[in-house]
């Protein structure tokens, strides 16, 4: 039996199952639980979705009311895991990617789980594992279990448009080099059941707020260091200057994709003040891979090209750290 089939008959034998994701959800996350879910559903049981915390306001066009936050209804939530009987991980592969509460009731939970991420180095938490590092999303891989399991026929639009979001913001709108001839396949099947791309490109991209745009113009023109001789660009925000512009979650999500548009730029840091640290998100391109440097000294990880991180250290002394460790890893 293949591990699909395998989920496959888990899900069907369940009582109580419920999806998690990491906290700080993004598409792909998002998009994986939704999907994952609406699957479930065409099978004839029921799921509960339970994420750390609530979406970033560019994705409110996507019907996420299903959704339970713990920051909203933590009672609600810690019943639903003392019931559980399956729990699904998704796009992650560390209990405390899940933040402290909901890591506590993961951890104590004696249901069966299930990972199914595209991280490197998943720790050893789930009984069963579909870790799949070259996959372009956790989203794919959800599209991978609906039709591996043989539920090819089950594939409707409410099941693809989260599916298609999860893919193309996890690969940068399709232009990383984890979009696979499979990955195109599997959108291809999304396509036919219904999934209208276009507007969904349309609802993401063209869904700014004025005040999003306004702190996105101020870190590329005012905040914008650029390390010359290595092609790498760095932009710091402080607490102070997110709230000067009405900063809310997301609102600093692709600013790393514009530095790296930059002609000639191989490297992307961008990090902001939230929540007592610098959370850094790295991107870079080809062979300047970027999660090493985060691993070692920002305790964090990734992609090779994508990865995030974080700093105790204020803004500047953040800067000036990266500076510093900025030759010792790439190139000139």
């Amino acid at each position: 039996m293949s591990i699909y089939k395998e989920i496959e008959e888990k899900i069907k034998s369940a009582s109580n199952i419920i999806i998690t994701a990491h906290k700080s959800p993004d598409g792909d996350s998002i998009g994986a639980s939704l999907g994952l879910l609406n699957f479930i559903e065409k099978l004839g049981k029921n799921a509960s979705v339970c994420h750390p915390d609530p979406a970033p306001e560019f994705l409110y066009w996507l019907d996420t009311s299903s959704i339970l936050f713990m920051t909203e209804e933590s009672e609600n939530i810690t019943d639903l895991f003392q019931k559980a009987d399956l729990i699904f991980s998704l796009d992650y592969n560390a209990t405390d990617r899940v933040g402290p509460e909901m890591q506590v009731l993961l951890e104590q939970s004696e249901a069966e789980k299930i990972m199914i991420d595209h991280h490197l180095n998943p720790a050893e938490f789930a009984d069963i594992m579909v870790s799949e590092t070259k996959a372009s999303s956790t989203a794919e891989l959800i599209a991978e279990l609906i039709i591996e399991s043989g539920n090819e026929d089950l594939l409707n639009e409410q099941i693809g448009i989260p599916l298609y979001l999860g893919i193309m913001t996890d690969t940068g709108g399709f232009r990383f080099s984890s979009v696979t001839p499979r990955t195109h396949e599997i959108l291809a099947k999304l396509l036919k059941v219904g999934v209208q791309h276009h507007l969904i490109h349309e609802l993401l991209n063209d869904n700014n707020t004025l005040s999003r745009m306004r702190l996105q113009g101020y870190a590329m023109s005012e905040k914008l260091l650029v390390m010359d001789d290595f092609k790498v660009g760095i932009i710091g925000l402080a607490k102070e200057e997110l709230n000067r512009f009405g900063y809310q979650k997301g609102d600093t999500d692709g600013l790393a994709n514009q530095v790296l548009s930059i002609r000639g730029m191989r490297v992307a840091i961008v990090f902001t003040e939230r929540d007592g640290m610098m959370k850094i998100s790295f991107r870079s391109k080809g062979e300047d891979y970027v999660n090493v440097l985060a691993a070692e000294h920002f305790d964090g990880g990734g992609h090779a090209n994508a990865s995030g991180g974080r700093s105790d250290l204020p803004v500047e002394e953040t800067i000036q750290k990266l500076m510093k460790l900025v030759p010792k890893y790439f190139t000139k």
